[in-house]
């Protein structure tokens, strides 16, 4: 085994008082940010001494313990005991189960400062949540920390994943927006959408807010997207267009996600060939490629479809792809095709029409009994405008926002003001 990497099982070892346990299998493997920049992560999975492995087992047995640490930095991501059970002898415990000894200890471990980079999301019995913060104020996408104890104050999960800011990725501004200044947005954000209730099978009309987060110009906007996960993507915003269909069939390949890491590539941080920005040549490409995909397995939809991104994941090009005609359904059309970043020819592709299709046995909604604009007034005090710090891909940086938000809709045949949460 690598010198380094022994150092770094020790390590683990030592730190989480894992004297009762035995490694059973390691692996590296790498990951890119919304920055571009490559991190490399030594996952270790050590099973209790009194546990034994079983042939064709890849289960973990109760208080496993899954282990991630960043080879570069020596700081853990991740500590989670399988079922919440924990076999550490002298482990990390939390006495009295102080909330503010915790909060010290995740200082300690992540280098970040409490109230300026990370602040408490949620508090439950035996577990605390999280979130992301520049001073206070909250960003997205958003790093997250979780830490979870028994009754014993004994650590059984502990992960800290995503970004957390530095001074130089934001554009810091006095906040000045407010409900009054952005009414010209809000208005057009109320959606009359289609919620589905399996406890009734049928769908609900609902006035709802689509979320959206507003610069603090009170002008510009950027779309409400979940991209937490997602390397720096490539906007692309072109409508599918072609005159005849492909007559050829598609050849539907296995995707492989895992790529051998070696301990090399790790300790010199070589970066990952997902980092590489999408060259002009490789856009115009992959733009022919999903023409030529959709001319094959969707043959008449000419028209029908917007690529609206493409980002690398894994040795791969995703292309986002949204139908250009919405329905009013809450849950709405997305295709993701995954072309092969060497050949750039597509190999597989996601399509949620299925999951979609389960709700067309649902009975259909009812009347609309009231207006959008009465259902605006009824929703006016439920708006939620919240200082936001904004990554924005095109500036590569954070920029002040307000979110715009309401956790309630109208249920636009009876008139009720509804939770969403309910639904």
């Amino acid at each position: 085994m690598d010198r380094r990497i022994q150092e770094l099982i020790e390590f683990t070892k030592i730190k989480f008082g894992l004297s009762n346990y035995y490694l059973q299998r390691h692996r590296l493997y790498r990951n890119v940010n919304i920055f571009n920049e490559t991190s490399y992560t030594l996952s270790m999975e050590w099973f209790p001494k009194h546990e034994t492995v079983h042939e064709d087992d890849d289960s973990n047995p109760e208080g496993t313990a899954s282990i991630e640490i960043n080879v570069n930095t020596r700081k853990f991501e991740s500590a989670i005991f399988v079922l919440g059970k924990t076999y550490a002898k002298d482990g990390i415990t939390f006495a009295n189960l102080d909330t503010k000894a915790i909060i010290k200890w995740i200082e300690q471990e992540t280098g970040l400062k409490y109230g300026k980079q990370f602040q408490l999301h949620k508090e439950e019995e035996g577990e605390l949540q999280f979130i992301g913060c520049y001073n206070g104020v909250p960003f997205s996408p958003s790093g997250s920390i979780e830490v979870k104890f028994d009754l014993e104050g004994k650590l059984t999960s502990f992960s800290a994943y995503g970004q957390f800011p530095v001074r130089e990725w934001i554009r810091e501004e006095n906040y000045s927006l407010s409900l009054g200044k952005i009414e010209h947005i809000a208005r057009g954000q109320l959606k009359l959408l289609h919620f589905p209730s399996f406890e009734q099978e049928r769908l609900i009309p609902i006035y709802a807010l689509e979320e959206i987060y507003v610069e603090n110009d009170g002008a510009s906007t950027i779309p409400f997207e979940i991209i937490a996960d997602v390397n720096s993507y490539l906007k692309i915003n072109k409508t599918i267009h072609w005159d005849e269909p492909l007559d050829r069939p598609f050849d539907r390949k296995e995707i492989k996600w895992m790529k051998d890491i070696s301990e090399d590539q790790a300790f010199s941080l070589e970066p990952s060939p997902d980092s590489s920005p999408i060259t002009k040549a490789e856009q115009e490409k992959c733009i022919s490629e999903v023409k030529d995909f959709l001319r094959q397995e969707y043959p008449n939809d000419t028209g029908k479809w917007m690529l609206k991104t493409l980002h690398r994941e894994k040795g791969y090009i995703h292309a986002i792809l949204r139908a250009n005609k919405q329905s009013q359904h809450v849950f709405q059309r997305k295709l993701m095709i995954i072309i092969d970043a060497k050949t750039l020819r597509a190999v597989n592709y996601m399509d949620n029409k299925p999951m979609l299709e389960m709700y067309d046995q649902f009975q259909a909604p009812g009347p609309i009994m009231i207006s959008k604009e009465e259902a605006y007034e009824k929703l006016n005090d439920q708006f939620e405008l919240n200082p936001y710090y904004v990554y924005d891909f095109d500036r590569k940086q954070y920029v002040l926002c307000g979110k715009f938000d309401c956790q309630f809709g109208v249920n636009a045949s009876t008139g009720e003001v509804v939770a969403l949460k309910d639904l």
